[in-house]
């Protein structure tokens, strides 16, 4: 794929899983590179004007994929929501939900330079940097970020609280995570999530969904508005009214 946002190979250790964002136990990190350009095509199609958006991802995890566009992508988001249906990555990820504010990035900090006096660890101490980074890079960018994190059903989800423009989702497929009871469609659940998040979306809004695999499959008469493919993974924009049954 030739990138068209995110042309730059930007450092973004800052970002990366178990720095400063946690990580959760089969909940692997997702590229910030990747994540940064499909943020951007999906907002470009859901908001051409420029105007901010709020972001969902509605199999959320540990929240690093929402979390890391927020830090990335502060000055063009209005509200990010998280859902899952694991209580216990639900808890990570509102613990990550939390650095989008200067408090919450402040707290990350203190922690780690206390673990790092208390353990003599560097690498602890070199965290706490990254998370002051963050924080000015947070405070540049607009400051705190509202965002809500609860548990949801994607395959049953509750309407959002406030509109949404962008879906962006790093699905289970077949790697170290896996659905819960995944109603089948055609023996392939992304049918059956892209019609019902599609049911809960404004029309315009812009469905991405990515996925370790080399494409990643649509119903029959849903048609893409564009395809990508990174490495070992694919990503699919679809908008909600072209998506809804």
């Amino acid at each position: 794929m030739a990138y068209r946002y995110a042309t730059e190979r930007a450092d973004h250790s800052d970002l990366a899983s178990g720095t400063v964002l946690r990580s959760a136990p089969g909940h692997p990190g997702f590229p910030v590179r990747l994540a940064d350009e499909l943020f951007q095509r999906a907002a470009a199609r859901a908001a051409p004007d420029g105007r901010p958006v709020a972001l969902w991802d509605p199999c959320c995890g540990s929240g690093h994929l929402a979390t890391t566009v927020g830090l990335l992508h502060r000055e063009r988001l209005s509200w990010i929501l998280a859902t899952d249906a694991d209580p216990a990555a639900l808890g990570i990820a509102r613990r990550n939900l939390a650095l989008l504010t200067a408090g919450g990035l402040a707290e990350r900090e203190r922690g780690l330079r206390a673990d790092a006096a208390a353990f003599g660890r560097p690498a602890m101490e070199e965290r706490a940097e990254a998370a002051a980074r963050l924080a000015a890079r947070l405070r540049a960018a607009g400051g705190d970020l509202p965002a809500a994190a609860r548990t949801g059903d994607a395959f049953a989800p509750q309407p959002p609280e406030r509109p949404v423009d962008v879906v962006l989702t790093d699905i289970p497929y077949g790697g170290l995570t896996r659905w819960r009871d995944a109603p089948a469609e055609g023996g392939d659940p992304v049918g059956a999530l892209l019609r019902a998040l599609a049911a809960v979306l404004p029309p315009e809004a812009v469905i991405t969904v990515t996925a370790r695999t080399r494409k990643v499959a649509l119903p029959e008469g849903v048609a893409a508005l564009e395809r990508v493919r990174v490495g070992n993974r694919a990503a699919v924009l679809v908008r909600a009214a072209d998506a809804r049954a």
